[in-house]
């Protein structure tokens, strides 16, 4: 498996697996051609140094995993730098494989080398295999996330 920060021609299958789950399946559009709003969204994170939208692949699956990891500064913690790890998703036929679990420790071993102080992400709370499967690799439930939808 090989990690790589996504270009434009991955969005089709990147949105396809956003879509690929019950939640995915309401708020997103996979169609083709991709609504343009994807395409802008990417090119406001791929020009954005403080973002960087990953995939993994393998040479016979094509992409298998995608994440967005963000590094927010911030002035707690004396002033250090947090990562942000969102929008993981492991493509179906691929899930409980290892994918998932190489992809995030990826994603935590990049924090580590910037020098991050922490690595946070949120999942949603229906979905309690995701939340063990963030324990697994020693995340902790340890704040209560809120989230204010404006559309």
């Amino acid at each position: 498996m090989r990690i790589r920060d996504a270009v434009e021609a991955d969005l089709p299958a990147i949105v396809a697996m956003y879509a690929d789950d019950e939640l995915g399946a309401t708020r997103e559009s996979p169609a083709d051609p991709l609504p343009e709003e994807y395409r802008h969204a990417f090119a406001e994170l791929r020009d954005d140094p403080r973002h960087r939208l990953v995939v993994a692949e393998v040479e016979a699956g094509g992409l298998v995993a995608t994440l967005q990891l963000s590094y927010v500064p911030h002035l707690v913690r004396r002033g250090g730098e947090r990562a942000q790890i969102e929008a993981v998703r492991v493509a179906a036929g691929h899930r409980g494989n290892g994918v998932g679990r190489q992809l995030l420790t990826w994603a935590v071993d990049q924090a580590q080398a910037r020098g991050c102080v922490l690595v946070q992400l949120t999942t949603d709370a229906s979905r309690p295999g995701a939340r063990r499967f963030y324990e697994g690799l020693g995340f902790t439930a340890g704040h209560v996330g809120m989230k204010l939808p404006l559309r």
